[in-house]
């Protein structure tokens, strides 16, 4: 009888190998196979056994080295060859990781599969740069959202930022002068504080602290770069670093 393969979807956390969950290690140390995202810290894939077979499906703006119907169709193929098959993913597989429509594909061909969530890298970037996306006396609701996709003008994110609310931000850095337009048009102040963490919880993290109106200047000026969120809203400014930023970037907004 021919051996049943098996699909794991697993998330690696925003990069730090110490934040993966004691499972996805495990996972990864008995590995046959590893199909991972770019985003995927380098450090996270030394635990993989020298064994085992390494598969990028890296994307990019300028590159996609396979769309994800061929990705789907990669996994299956390989469990249906009765191999257990590691999905290795940047923070967690359900946020903004395509994790559900690679499940809906593994139930569609009858192949076992299970999701090993990671912690996502909203919640992993904001912690290590010490930004607490809700606190009692700043917000009380968080929204993620991501910034590049088909259709950003038309998207309703009216209410999502503001007083007593934390937006967070995927894939931004691109359309960040899009995204502030965007978000002062619906009626949020310029000057709201926002914070852009560049490859966060990683060794070369860097927390930049601006306003609103400022987004674009700020990404273009320190040449962000992906991996980075922006977090919008009163809990970036919760800490007398952050203030003083803060009034750095007003004052250059208006001179």
């Amino acid at each position: 009888m021919a051996r049943q393969g098996k699909i794991w979807l697993v998330g690696a956390g925003p990069g730090d190998p110490e934040l993966l969950t004691l499972r996805a290690a495990r996972l990864l140390a008995g590995a046959e196979i590893v199909v991972h995202d770019g985003l995927v810290d380098p450090a996270v894939l030394t635990l993989v056994p020298r064994s085992a077979r390494l598969i990028s499906v890296a994307k990019s703006r300028a590159r996609q080295t396979l769309p994800q119907e061929d990705i789907n169709a990669l996994l299956i193929r390989h469990a249906r060859a009765g191999r257990e098959v590691v999905r290795l993913k940047g923070g967690d597989p359900f946020i903004f990781g395509r994790g559900g429509e690679e499940l809906e594909a593994a139930r569609a061909a009858r192949i076992p599969v299970e999701v090993v969530p990671g912690i996502t890298a909203a919640n992993g970037a904001a912690a290590a740069a010490q930004i607490a996306l809700t606190h009692r006396d700043a917000s009380s609701i968080v929204s993620f959202v991501a910034g590049q996709c088909k259709g950003l003008a038309e998207q309703d994110w009216a209410g999502l930022a503001g007083k007593g609310r934390t937006l967070v931000i995927y894939m931004g850095v691109a359309t960040a002068a899009q995204i502030a337009e965007k978000l002062m048009a619906d009626g949020l102040a310029p000057d709201m504080p926002l914070a852009v963490v560049e490859n966060g919880a990683r060794a070369t993290m860097r927390v930049l602290r601006g306003l609103l109106a400022g987004l674009p200047d700020l990404v273009a000026r320190e040449a962000v770069v992906s991996p980075a969120l922006i977090v919008i809203g009163e809990v970036t400014a919760r800490d007398d670093l952050a203030i003083t930023h803060i009034v750095a970037e007003a004052a250059s907004c208006v001179s």
